[in-house]
This record gives C-alpha cells, structure tokens and sequence, in this order.
C-alpha cells in the first residue's frame, strides 16, 4: 500500500500535466507515492506522453469525457494508497507541500479533509477556503454586497484571515487530500455535477458524515486555473448557476433550490439590464456578457 495515491484528471493539457507529474516526483520526498492520471479522451496526445514519459504512472483512458467528479471517482478507486490527493493538472506541489498536508491529515483521526493554500505562479494570493453556501450568502455574492461588505475574496476568506491551520467550510478543489477510506465512505464527489460544486459538496457531505475539514496554509500550491476565472464566459456562468441550486436542492431541499432561483433570476435580469446601458452609452465598448434570457430560463428550468 502507497501513502498516498495523487489523482490527476487530465483534458486536453498536455504540457500542464507533464509540469503536474514532474512537481509530484520532485517534491514527494519521504513518501511512497502512487500516481494516477484519468484522461477524458483528449486530443492533444497526452495519453500517448504519459505512456511515454511516465510508464511509472498508472494511466486510466477514457473513451469519452466523463466529467470531473467521474473522473476523479474512478481514479480513487483504482487507486491503493492510504491517502488520496486530488491535484487539479494546471496546478504543481512545491516543496514541503505534501508533508505539511500529510502531518495534518494524520494529526487528527477525524480529519476527512485537508486543502493547501493556492498561489498564483508569480507568489501571489489565490482565496482558497470559503464558507458554506447558505441563501443569506448568495444573495450577497449575487447583488455585490458580499465584496462591499467584506471584501474582494468574498465569500472566500482572504489573506488576513489565512494564517495558520484552521478549520474551514469548504477548500478548493484544485487540491484536496482525504484519508481514502473516509473518501469512499462519504461516496466521493456527486457524479451528478459535471463542472462546478462538486468539491463544495464534499466537503459537506464530510462535515454530514461527522469528519473535519481543515485548511493548510503551509501547503502552497501553484495553481494557474483560476486566473482564466476573471474572464468567465456566459455558458460558464450558465453551468455555475445550475450547479449552485444543485446543491442546494440536494442539500437543503426543494424551497430552498426554488428561492435560490428567485435570487439567480432576479439579479441576472439587473445586471442584463446594467449591460445594454453600459453598452448603448459607451458605443459597444463597455459591459460584460452576461446569460441571455432563454439560456438563463433553459438553465433554471433543467437545474
């Protein structure tokens, strides 16, 4: 049996995941380190690299794109180590990273969860544990408010609030580690979600399942994904909102789901609004795409 099993879900990112499996080997000293990639039928040959280059490396090729919680659930139960880490391709370990979320995982036997501290590749800060949602908070993410009152990262907790290990809502999923037998016995990520939420749900079903999960600052992470987030797309939005109330219908219940879908609706009609003005005072330049009506109501209708 391994430590800890390092799942990798791969599409499409050839070179990030060659620079992924490189920082595993080179900062997993003290460990005995199993690897294993998921690709989701990629084109751009990264299949055929890992076999390449890392035959060390156990290489599950999918024939189709089975999403990102599949993935990574069918990684973990392939996968035999004590530990599973799920490490996100466009993110690399950097020294003592591993050990620090490894001696926190092991420190206490009701620990489930553990995410490291997410950093930019230039050092900078990336918001990497962050609430619950409740309805209370996305009404504030939705209407601003949120940022106003309590800052930029909201709802995530921002760098003053970051020192050292601590308790947390819910860590980013670019990097979590889990005791896999804890893992497994919560059911692993909710297949349900092909994109988005889906580390939220974990880690609420951890806290359901009587676990804890723990943010560790120690452990820093470079993580690139999240800097393409700032450009996010209306599909992309699309797929959030549906998430979003995925888990609340799953979570809380049908009225809850119902109300969050007010809030989504409302606020999305505002700031289509915001957006034609923008648009017609500044001759095109100005405004952010935002979803169109019939693509917000085929979301809601099917979330």
């Amino acid at each position: 049996m391994f430590d800890v099993s390092i799942i990798v879900v791969n599409w499409n990112t050839r070179q990030l995941l060659r620079d992924c499996i490189d920082s595993i080997l080179r900062h997993s000293e003290g460990y005995s380190v199993e690897i294993v990639v998921v690709d989701n039928h990629s084109s751009d040959g990264s299949v055929e690299m890992v076999r390449e280059q890392y035959p060390q490396v156990l290489l599950i090729a999918n024939e189709e794109n089975t999403g990102f919680a599949r993935a990574n659930n069918q990684g973990v139960r392939a996968a035999s180590g004590r530990y599973v880490l799920l490490l996100n391709s466009d993110a690399m370990l950097t020294p003592g990273a591993l050990r620090s979320l490894m001696e926190l995982a092991a420190s206490n036997p009701r620990i489930g969860m553990v995410g490291a501290q997410l950093i930019y590749p230039d050092g900078s800060f990336q918001a990497s544990f962050t609430r619950i949602p409740t309805l209370r908070q996305e009404f504030l993410i939705l209407s601003g408010l949120g940022r106003l009152l309590y800052g930029r990262t909201y709802p995530s907790f921002g760098p003053e609030e970051s020192a050292g290990p601590q308790p947390a809502g819910y860590v980013e999923g670019a990097c979590m580690l889990a005791p896999r037998s804890a893992y497994l016995g919560v059911g692993g990520l909710d297949e349900g979600y092909f994109m988005y939420a889906e580390d939220v749900d974990l880690c609420f079903a951890m806290h359901r399942g009587g676990w804890q999960v723990w943010y560790q600052p120690e452990a820093r992470i470079i993580h690139l994904g999240s800097a393409s987030s700032k450009n996010r797309k209306p599909q992309r939005e699309a797929d959030l909102y549906r998430s979003r109330v995925r888990f609340f219908r799953k979570n809380y219940g049908n009225s809850s789901a119902a109300a969050l879908k007010a809030l989504i609706f409302a606020f999305t009609v505002v700031k289509m609004a915001a957006h034609r003005v923008l648009r017609l005072v500044s001759g095109g330049r100005l405004g952010r795409p935002v979803v169109g009506m019939r693509q917000l109501y085929t979301t809601l209708k099917g979330a």
